[in-house]
């Protein structure tokens, strides 16, 4: 219980309208003063309304009617804190109203990935490795569609048989391109690998074509190719023909050709593989002059075609018979050497009865 005969003093701050902290002083204090009437004598009702404002000491909220003097809350010198009460709800717990079904949906809808740069996804196909996704260093291959690899992770794949679907066409080194990419030097200076046209000096970065040189695999820009129209590669000056040429991560439309050409290059690979094994037995020298005998073929023995119709002359098992053997005998061996009347197959004879 506080004395009522004696000054009672008490500090008064509001942050929220910039007030800075003020001494109040009540010489002759009435005990019946609240809350309430501090506000009123501090804000005349005409400025703010009361009922947006409220104390509070050491954070925790008093109402209107709490007592000035008979509380034993409120310590002579204690800072009390005016605050606006903003009125409408959200931070409060309240609604405002704002808030519809699909807004309270959309809290527990699945967030969408974010979008993906373009520019992002354009230099990484031309940086980095199509199956690992690593930066490109050398040794770099290309496949015969255009795609660019680091080697050591296509080997690895065809090695564990882990290559996605995409790439069934590749099975060996047949199938890959070395190729030879003109790194930056002012890149190459600051630890970045960046790669240009060594004849244009076009940036290797999705903006221009590039075109690779199978015979000896240099890479070069096609404003490089179109500038300086030779047979022959700008750089090591090697033969090449226009099929010899692979357009780097092409079009559609480019993979599309790329895609029938390899198509066609398996069919000849195929039916030469085929034609090779039919001559295998046959060929003699590479001429295809098969070495059959005998009278069903028409062919004499030394292997040169004979006249069918009579000048062929028939196969007799006595006329090939091992030195110092009886013909007659080594005859035996294929066929009867005599006339008889029993009858002979070709594994066996059969014996007329009587005669076993």
């Amino acid at each position: 219980m506080k004395s009522t005969s004696r000054n009672f003093q008490i500090f008064v701050q509001s942050p929220d309208l910039r007030i800075p902290t003020r001494a109040l002083i009540f010489q002759k204090p009435n005990p019946n003063l609240t809350l309430h009437h501090l506000k009123s004598s501090l804000f005349p009702a005409t400025s703010i309304p009361h009922s947006s404002l409220f104390f509070t000491l050491n954070g925790k909220p008093l109402s209107d009617s709490t007592p000035l003097l008979q509380n034993s809350q409120i310590a002579p010198l204690s800072t009390l804190t005016l605050h606006l009460r903003f009125l409408g709800g959200g931070g409060d717990g309240g609604a405002t109203g704002a808030e519809s079904r699909d807004c309270y949906l959309n809290m527990y809808a699945v967030k969408k990935p974010d979008k993906v740069d373009p520019n992002e996804m354009r230099l990484s196909k031309w940086l980095n490795c199509t199956l690992s996704n690593e930066p490109l260093r050398h040794p770099i291959v290309i496949d015969k569609l255009g795609n660019l690899f680091n080697k050591e992770a296509l080997v690895e794949g065809l090695l564990k048989k882990n290559l996605p679907k995409e790439f069934g066409y590749i099975k060996g080194l047949k199938d890959m391109i070395t190729v030879e990419l003109a790194e930056i030097p002012r890149a190459k200076e600051i630890g970045e690998v960046k790669f240009q046209c060594p004849i244009t000096g076009l940036e290797f970065n999705g903006k221009y074509k590039f075109f690779a040189i199978k015979s000896c695999g240099h890479v070069l820009s096609a404003k490089g190719f179109k500038e300086v129209k030779s047979s022959t590669c700008l750089i090591c000056h090697k033969e090449f023909v226009e099929s010899d040429k692979i357009v780097i991560n092409g079009t559609e439309e480019e993979v599309t050709e790329l895609w029938e050409k390899l198509k066609e290059e398996k069919l000849k690979v195929k039916d030469n593989g085929k034609k090779t094994k039919k001559l295998k037995n046959g060929d003699v020298n590479g001429e295809g002059v098969g070495r059959l005998t005998g009278t069903k073929h028409g062919i004499e023995g030394n292997g040169i075609n004979g006249n069918a119709k009579g000048s062929t002359k028939k196969f007799k098992a006595a006329d090939i018979a091992p030195a110092n053997a009886t013909k007659a005998v080594y005859a035996s061996i294929f066929t009867s050497s005599r006339k008889s009347d029993f009858k002979e197959t070709y594994s066996c004879r059969s014996l007329p009865l009587g005669r076993n």
